[in-house]
């Protein structure tokens, strides 16, 4: 089983999932022109769509695949139904595709509905966990943004985190400003740094490196309470997860 990345709009990727048979799940396409171009490159076989949430620069291409691709099946939270879903999945449910099982999780946050999916070792974190960041509230609260980034830091540590977006070296900049003497962040700074100078993809990520680069990741450090403490006067962990996206937000 292989994975590859479609760069798409301006900072998008799009997930093919790919086995030996040449048969492709395909993850958030925001358009369809790079996903049918690459299809018929690799002389790849659609089977199926997953959808984390209804954001058009992730369903922007669900309707021309599914003219291409009348018998393709369309996964999706409910948010996604009027955007091409064909069967609508929730927290807890399965989805059968190329010989996996893939779990579907709630994590709302960036909008009510989002979700990911997740098959050892892959997960599709949407825009809800990005490398060295988390998505934008866009809908939801910092609670549950906060719950969410619990639920997917209980994955394994060797998880590989597929994001939807190409955020990394924006998130480290924030990072780095926050805590500018942490070692783990400075050095993967410097490297994502070298990484998007090259035009290299900088994902996926193991979940045990997001851990120790991920401020989003660490709302129980004492070193990032205590620094976050010398501004306010913030102690529990979704307290300091608010105040950092909020940071976040204005950075």
């Amino acid at each position: 089983m292989d994975i590859t990345s479609i760069p798409a709009l301006q900072d998008n990727y799009i997930w093919v999932l790919h086995n030996e048979a040449g048969k492709c799940v395909i993850v958030d396409p925001g358009e369809a022109a790079p996903v049918l171009a690459a299809i018929d490159q690799n002389g790849w076989q659609p089977e199926a769509i997953l959808l984390t949430h209804h954001h058009h620069d992730h369903v922007g291409g669900v309707k021309e695949l599914r003219q291409r691709y009348p018998e393709i099946v369309v996964y999706g939270p409910a948010e996604t139904q009027d955007k091409g879903a064909s069967v609508i999945v929730k927290e807890g449910e399965k989805v059968p595709v190329l010989g996996r099982e893939f779990s579907v999780i709630a994590t709302p946050g960036h909008t009510l509905g989002h979700i990911c999916f997740f098959s050892f070792p892959y997960l599709f974190s949407g825009d809800t966990l990005f490398s060295g960041g988390c998505g934008r509230l866009f809908e939801g609260a910092p609670t549950q943004m906060y719950q969410s980034f619990e639920k997917l830091n209980a994955l394994p540590e060797d998880t590989l985190i597929y994001c939807g977006h190409e955020y990394t070296l924006s998130n480290l900049k924030f990072a780095s400003a926050i805590l500018p003497e942490d070692e783990a962040i400075s050095h993967y700074y410097r490297k994502v740094k070298e990484l998007r100078a090259k035009n290299q993809i900088t994902l996926p990520v193991s979940l045990k490196k997001e851990r120790q680069i991920n401020l989003f990741l660490r709302t129980h450090d004492t070193v990032l309470i205590d620094k976050i403490n010398t501004e306010t006067s913030l102690q529990h962990p979704e307290q300091i997860f608010a105040w950092l996206r909020a940071k976040k937000d204005n950075f």
